[in-house]
């Protein structure tokens, strides 16, 4: 009776203060605030952190594949006669190794500063052929740059450049390797022009010099002082604003570069990033839940206003440097940052372009799949596990007066080639991430183990009451009663013998 009393009255206090700390715990979220605040220590880039060493040289391997437009018909589209038509070439892929080098705290240990080297290896076993064998006819860039850098010359010094330009053989396409499309050639029409402007670099290559070189120094914010910093771009080499471009909202260069994001990261944020190959900072939207190798990820993405018009997006208008001659929704001309070259960029196969663009040239077929850029995050850590980086380089050709060979053209935005970078968080580090994902649930959701454990031994309270009370004895049941026969056993046993006695009739 007392041992089951106790364990009614445990379970019960126990039950009822495991429930109450429970639910005073969540609701104060105390243990979610404890893990949140442990995190936003350990994710910074400071020596010994967590994510400093992998920020330092990314273990995941990344690619970077080429995608090749060959023009089939170069004749009939310089003539007029035709649009152009293309095939894709390629992958054409090489393993990208992009360790951080100079690493150096500023600022009293708030920034850090680094050089990221990049270097290429081509991976036959992932690509289609030999860049080295394989030929391409596309335009003559060296040519078209020329001729765009000499816009605005007088009618006879543009006939007389053009009659030399015959003269070397000089036309509007050329027809190279894949690898010297890629890591350069010597151009005929630049060597000439070398020996009149020595500081001419006579070798052209859409990745010359590329192999080992950095894209200049960066600064960033280690996170330290503010969680939301972390990774965040504060100068790109000594500076904090750009100037290539019309206003300061342009020129801002806006979060982190991409390899690098804050934790605790929301489906309704606005993530910007800075690609210096675009010379400018883009920004993504959450576009999707995802899962890679068992992690949980948010899919943010450029939405369709990153690379709109300056008439469709009022921000992009500092984009445009010349009013009356600004391009449609899904190109940018970067030409400013290119050397004076008529280069534009968009997503491949202007993909959230104007159909303009597609339409003008055979071949081009936007799929979203294939040519969408994307970062899949982690939400809790802010670590990329997948991303995709997708752009393509066309060539704007326009006529340009006293130049024949540019007589048919009428603003084509061509074409040249996408580049696909892509990295997929390795299995070691997806391994480590799972665990500690694991322990931040655990320790965030503790206040429920609590609740649920006082439920329980409530439960187990309320099934050892119910169970006493069915079996305790009623008073009714503690009193016996001896039966009439045993009764009259007794009254025998005092008694004697009991002797029947019949009445005497006296009449």
């Amino acid at each position: 009776m007392r041992k089951g009393s106790c364990c009614m009255f445990t379970s019960g206090v126990v039950g009822a203060v495991l429930l109450i700390m429970g639910i005073g715990l969540f609701v104060s979220g105390l243990f979610q605030t404890l893990i949140h605040n442990k995190l936003k220590r350990e994710v910074t880039l400071t020596e010994g952190s967590k994510v400093f060493a992998s920020w330092k040289s990314p273990p995941p391997p990344v690619y970077i594949q080429f995608f090749f437009f060959n023009v089939t018909n170069p004749e009939e589209f310089v003539k007029g006669e035709a649009k152009p038509r293309l095939t894709e070439m390629g992958p054409y892929t090489f393993r990208q190794y992009r360790p951080k080098r100079n690493v150096t705290f500023v600022d009293n240990g708030t920034k850090v500063s680094a050089y990221t080297v990049k270097s290429f290896v081509f991976l036959p076993e992932k690509s289609v052929g030999d860049p080295k064998v394989d030929m391409v006819t596309t335009v003559n860039i060296p040519a078209v740059a020329v001729i765009n850098r000499l816009k605005g010359v007088s009618f006879w010094v543009a006939s007389g450049i053009s009659m030399y330009m015959g003269s070397i053989g000089t036309t509007l396409f050329m027809t190279h390797t894949v690898d010297e499309m890629l890591w350069g050639f010597k151009d005929p029409l630049l060597t000439r022009l070398k020996t009149m402007r020595p500081d001419t670099d006579e070798y052209f290559g859409l990745m010359l010099n590329k192999n080992g070189s950095n894209d200049g120094e960066f600064v960033y914010h280690t996170g330290e002082q503010n969680y939301l910093d972390f990774g965040r771009i504060y100068t790109w080499k000594g500076e904090k604003m750009l100037s290539f471009w019309k206003t300061n909202q342009s020129n801002m260069i806006n979060g982190s570069d991409g390899s690098a994001f804050h934790p605790f990261l929301s489906k309704e944020e606005r993530l910007n990033v800075f690609t210096s190959d675009l010379c400018r900072s883009i920004h993504m939207r959450f576009e999707k839940e995802v899962e890679v190798k068992g992690i949980p990820a948010y899919r943010f993405t450029p939405p369709r206003a990153v690379l709109a018009s300056g008439k469709n997006n009022p921000e992009n208008e500092g984009f445009c440097l010349t009013p009356k001659n600004c391009l449609d929704d899904g190109v940018l001309d970067v030409s400013v940052c290119r050397k004076g070259a008529p280069v534009v960029v968009s997503f491949p196969h202007f993909h959230l372009g104007a159909e303009k663009y597609a339409k003008a040239i055979d071949g081009i077929s936007p799929v979203h799949e294939l040519h969408q850029t994307f970062l899949d995050l982690n939400p809790t850590m802010g670590v990329p596990v997948r991303a995709m980086k997708r752009a393509q380089i066309n060539i704007h050709l326009e006529r340009v007066s006293g130049f024949p060979l540019t007589r048919n053209l009428n603003g084509t935005i061509f074409p040249i080639v996408f580049l696909n970078e892509s990295v997929l968080i390795d299995d070691a580090s997806a391994a480590r991430i799972q665990k500690l994902l694991l322990i931040v649930t655990l320790v965030s959701h503790f206040p429920l183990v609590l609740v649920a454990l006082g439920v329980i031994l409530l439960l187990v309270c309320v099934i050892l009451v119910i169970h006493f009370y069915q079996n305790k004895p009623s008073a009714k049941k503690d009193t016996s009663y001896a039966p009439v026969s045993a009764k009259a056993d007794d009254q025998d046993e005092k008694n004697g013998t009991y002797i029947g006695m019949t009445p005497v009739d006296k009449s």
